[in-house]
């Protein structure tokens, strides 16, 4: 960590992370105009080097919105009103992408609600046999909400053995787990700039299968500003563009980040990001914590989500833990008042976790001892 972090909170959160000081110096340069050459250029190589990230031959798509709004996106590019979907509902992000389709007319078939458990392939089986007009399965990867990580390859299998597409919610998991659009064939995957990325906030990019593409073509839902079809035709340009002004610094970020990354190795990132998952769950129990989901079999990479024993307060836990620097997230929907939870990805380094867990451990100490914590309440 270079010193420009001294003073800085550190963020274990499930974004936005910690951006490292190579990726801020790419964003602090002068104003480029985003129908330069040299712009292009710098478009032209995050693109490239997404593609192995996404494990995907063609071109990820550029997006000027977050990653919920390219997630709503992909509704409007791909469906009609009356289409049927089925979305994978064991968490926040899933239930809001199901949000995403009924707003748009689409009949949204749930299944997977159990925030507790994984994503069940057989569950969707029976529900694909009783309703064969479904075009397209939606799954979160990994739910931020839960720490699950869904068993994408397994969902893939049974949705093609019924010619539905897969679209997937890899926003915090792609850049930090393992993730192959081609070999699982998928139709439709999302990520943003803020988490595995190394980012600032406000970008997302979204890899699109040829089958995919066919949806969009017959699509009949309106869409301007997030029309994927124009903003493939202008990134396929000799000079690489996007319809609009681009978000030129974000998009140096991520070139730089994206370098940043291959210099690494995607291996490497990948088993950095399993190391600290695994420390951060032996950490916990070495507290004498448990996990907020016991009953998951598959748990993500890059976040864990932690429950806590009564009458230990969440709040009062974080406060501490933000008195020392250090700032985690709320749990979210059922695990409000009970949990919190403890993110690990993009620039996050076994370091990190390590002053995390003995700031966890002083945390707890403190609210055994009836101590007022003595920080502003964090959001």
């Amino acid at each position: 960590m270079t010193s420009a972090f001294a003073s800085a909170p550190l963020l274990m959160t499930p974004g936005p992370t910690r951006v490292p000081e190579r990726v801020l110096r790419a964003g602090a340069r002068p104003m480029i105009h985003h129908r330069s050459p040299e712009f292009s250029r710098e478009l032209a190589t995050a693109i490239e080097l997404l593609g192995p990230v996404f494990g995907t031959r063609s071109a990820p798509l550029p997006v000027h919105t977050t990653g919920r709004g390219a997630l709503e996106a992909t509704i409007c590019n791909l469906f009609s009103a009356g289409d049927e979907i089925a979305v994978c509902c064991n968490g926040k992000f899933g239930e809001m992408w199901a949000g995403f389709a009924e707003t748009y007319g689409l009949e949204v078939h749930r299944f997977s609600t159990d925030w507790a458990r994984n994503a069940d392939a057989n569950e969707l089986e029976q529900l694909l046999v009783e309703h064969s007009s479904v075009r397209a399965v939606a799954l979160a990867y990994v739910d931020t909400s839960t720490g699950v990580a869904n068993d994408v390859p397994a969902i893939a299998h049974v949705a093609r053995a019924h010619g539905a597409l897969v679209l997937v919610d890899g926003v915090p998991s792609i850049g930090g787990m393992p993730f192959a659009f081609d070999e699982w064939d998928l139709d439709v995957a999302v990520t943003a700039t803020q988490k595995c990325l190394m980012s600032s906030p406000g970008m997302s990019w979204v890899a699109v299968s040829e089958r995919g593409w066919g949806a969009v073509a017959t699509s009949r839902l309106p869409r301007h500003y997030w029309d994927f079809t124009a903003i493939r035709r202008t990134i396929s340009a000799a000079k690489p563009e996007t319809p609009g002004t681009t978000p030129v610094h974000i998009v140096l970020q991520v070139a730089e980040s994206l370098r940043m990354i291959h210099e690494e190795g995607l291996v490497n990132v990948y088993d950095r990001h399993a190391a600290m998952a695994r420390r951060v769950r032996d950490g916990v129990a070495e507290l004498g914590l448990s996990m907020q989901c016991p009953a998951l079999v598959h748990r993500a990479d890059t976040v864990t989500a932690i429950a806590l024993p009564a009458p230990v307060e969440p709040r009062a836990i974080r406060d501490a833990l933000k008195a020392r620097g250090i700032w985690t997230a709320a749990g979210l929907g059922p695990y409000e008042r009970r949990g919190f939870r403890i993110g690990h990805m993009g620039d996050i380094r076994m370091a990190d976790v390590e002053r995390t867990l003995s700031a966890l451990r002083d945390a707890l100490a403190t609210a055994a001892s009836g101590a007022t914590v003595g920080a502003e309440s964090a959001p």
